[in-house]
């Protein structure tokens, strides 16, 4: 009986030893994934970082544009205005001249007819 006994233990004894092994390398295994799917992560949060960095940096190159774009178009704008302002002047002054020399016509239109 105690040599049953002591067998089945020692059988016993091998397997727990047994499991204990499969568990230490499931355990293994699952830290060297854990580590590796840790180690994907952090690249890929890397790379989305290093992505929106960039895309910030364009952002901003093309807003610059955009300000330096809007600028010149404002200053554009105003010199037209100017022009317009000087085209109308130079309109009236030439309307002016133009009655005038009207006046100036007939007055002598009259004095030839006489």
């Amino acid at each position: 009986q105690l040599h049953l006994t002591m067998s089945e233990k020692t059988k016993l004894t091998k397997s727990l030893k047994m499991v204990q092994n499969e568990l230490q390398e499931k355990e293994s295994e699952m830290k060297r994934e854990i580590s590796e799917h840790k180690d994907r992560l952090l690249q890929a949060e890397k790379e989305l970082q290093d992505r929106l960095t960039e895309a910030n940096r364009k952002n901003k190159v093309e807003i610059e544009a955009c300000h330096e774009k809007i600028s010149s178009l404002e200053h554009y704008i105003s010199s037209q205005k100017l022009e317009i302002e000087h085209l109308k002047s130079n309109e009236e002054q030439l309307n002016n001249s133009l009655k005038e020399a009207n006046q100036a016509l007939g007055e002598l239109l009259k004095i030839k007819v006489r």
